[in-house]
């Protein structure tokens, strides 16, 4: 008889593979069960292209191993262990799954079409490791998509025939494809495409078949080039994108997605990505990732690049007696209303708490005022939900226009709590107090100026690497200066008020955009408008469209 395994003897717990499409490079397009499945990933193998995407969504923890090349794959030898170039590599996901490990494997675009994913597969089950499929936004479907190029058209369209390819397919695949009248989806390298576009012409597609190329798709780089398969290689070569092997400004070896049929004539119509009105703006954002969330989020939705570089570093007061009473008098019920000002002051008060062993119960009783929508939302992930947020401009002048006159038949308590920073103006204490508030104006954090960024950020900041620069303050003009340097004169200056304008001026700047109102919003937009007009004026003047970084110095644009 076998042996019996005792109820009380722990199971070994049983881990898996799992091959996850990461889609073709627009982070935004992992799909819901693949941000699902990477958050309980404790190995991340992950190909290049969509690597930084795929680790935002994974465990502080996670393992991660990048799959550079076919060496990668999972290749077993003739007794069922790991082999190849890779294999030593490989055999220990092997090992870590057997140990009850996840282990998720990123594919760009989607493992059904990729052949490496599908030999790993092969090898999983050869193995008899646990394994399931996550599929992705294939790159031959997405990146057509994002260059305006529909695949089909109308309930007639002609039908598609999707090829991968490095420029090597038999002579008689180019005769198939040659004679079809199919819609081409072609994955290629970019330096094939002219021997390509021949070889469709000699085995029977017309010359004047229309063609697109698209680079580093679905991604605020994607640049698509367009003109027929009898014109292609001189569009490129005037484009000045394969000049030669040797001086190329492009990598020959770059992967793009080429698609050759009558449906690309509605990308003139249909271009809906790479015309927004700041695609690809290298931005510098000087604030921190987590002042800078929604503007960075607002930036990319217009098509840019946001880069965040903070200018000051946030550091404890000097003496902690002040903010120790102010979390006393909280807890005892000494205020009224507190007032937020800054998400780090929320920051400061929820570190203090948690220091205590308190938590957002403490508020209870108390009215809390938040001066905009950040702060608002740093409150409600802290678990409070504000009782005042301005319902006008979102400053302390704002704040001050809704908050109600002491009243001391409804207000048992004259006492406001204000935390703040060390270098805080006065205009909210003096228009509480105008308003017969009592207020207890307390240090809850100091500001300092941030080391400099590195050497790389500081050269394109000084040598016009950047598109634009958004300053939301006076500080963060002296400090961005202070630390980094005097942005290049090709770059556009946009400023969120009057005073940040004028700050901006006394340092030598030349301020392209003023925000209409002073939001961070609406900062964002106007920058927005300026580039559409910018773009406007370019294609109405029948000129190339270019980013002010790719502009000579000699042709900076004129303030308005």
């Amino acid at each position: 008889m076998s042996p019996t395994a005792s109820p009380d003897t722990p199971r070994r717990p049983v881990g898996q593979v799992t091959f996850l499409g990461a889609g073709p490079g627009d982070p935004g397009l992992l799909t819901l069960r693949a941000v699902e499945v990477l958050a309980s990933a404790d190995v991340l193998v992950a190909d290049p292209l969509t690597a930084a995407a795929v680790r935002a969504h994974c465990p502080a923890q996670v393992e991660v191993h990048q799959a550079a090349d076919a060496s990668d794959a999972f290749v077993l030898d003739e007794g069922g262990v790991l082999g190849g170039d890779g294999g030593a590599a490989v055999s220990r996901f092997f090992g870590a799954v057997r140990g009850g490990k996840h282990v998720v494997r990123t594919v760009d675009g989607d493992p059904g079409l990729d052949g490496r994913a599908a030999e790993e597969m092969l090898a999983c089950a050869q193995a008899h490791v646990p394994f399931q499929v996550v599929p992705g936004v294939a790159q031959s479907v997405g990146v057509p998509a994002y260059a305006g190029v529909p695949l089909r058209a109308g309930a007639q369209g002609a039908d598609v025939r999707f090829v991968d390819c490095g420029g090597l397919l038999a002579e008689s695949v180019w005769a198939d494809l040659g004679a079809c009248e199919s819609t081409l989806v072609v994955r290629t390298v970019l330096g094939s495409v002219p021997a390509s576009a021949a070889a469709l012409v000699t085995h029977g597609r017309k010359p004047e078949t229309p063609v697109s190329i698209t680079l580093e798709g679905t991604t605020t780089r994607q640049r698509t080039w367009c003109g027929t398969l009898g014109t292609i290689a001189a569009e490129l070569k005037a484009a000045k994108v394969l000049p030669s092997p040797v001086s190329a400004p492009v990598d020959p070896a770059s992967n793009v997605i080429v698609v050759v049929g009558e449906q690309v004539e509605r990308r003139a119509e249909l271009s809906w990505f790479e015309t927004k009105p700041l695609f690809g703006w290298n931005i510098l954002v000087p604030r921190t990732k987590d002042q800078a969330g929604a503007l960075s989020d607002q930036l990319r939705g217009y098509g840019a690049v946001p880069s965040e570089v903070p200018t000051i570093a946030v550091e404890p007061p000097r003496t902690p007696q002040q903010m120790e009473r102010a979390i006393k008098g909280l807890v005892t019920g000494r205020y009224e209303w507190i007032a937020f000002t800054s998400v780090n002051a929320v920051k400061a008060v929820r570190e203090k708490f948690e220091e205590y062993g308190l938590d957002a119960r403490a508020f209870a009783g108390i009215k809390v005022a938040a001066v905009g929508e950040t702060t608002a939302q740093a409150l409600v992930d802290f678990g409070v939900k504000p009782d005042l947020v301005p319902s006008g401009e979102q400053s302390a002048a704002g704040l001050l226009d809704d908050w109600p006159p002491y009243d001391p038949v409804f207000d048992p308590i004259d006492r406001v709590l204000l935390p703040r920073a060390d270098i805080a103006t006065e205009t909210l204490v003096a228009g509480l107090v105008e308003l017969g508030w009592e207020v207890d104006d307390v240090t809850a954090y100091r500001t300092v100026r941030a080391a400099p960024p590195p050497a790389e950020t500081r050269e394109a900041i000084k040598g016009g690497g950047f598109d634009a620069v958004i300053f939301t303050s006076s500080s963060t003009v002296r400090n961005l200066v202070g630390i980094a340097g005097k942005p290049h004169n090709v770059t556009v200056i946009a400023c969120i008020g009057p005073a940040t304008a004028k700050t901006a001026e006394e340092h030598g700047l030349r301020v392209d955009v003023l925000a209409p109102a002073p939001s961070v919003h609406a900062l964002a937009e106007a920058l927005a408008e300026f580039g559409g007009a910018r773009r406007d004026a370019a294609l109405e003047a029948g000129e190339p469209v270019y980013r002010p970084s790719e502009r000579r110095p000699g042709s900076r644009r004129k303030a308005r």
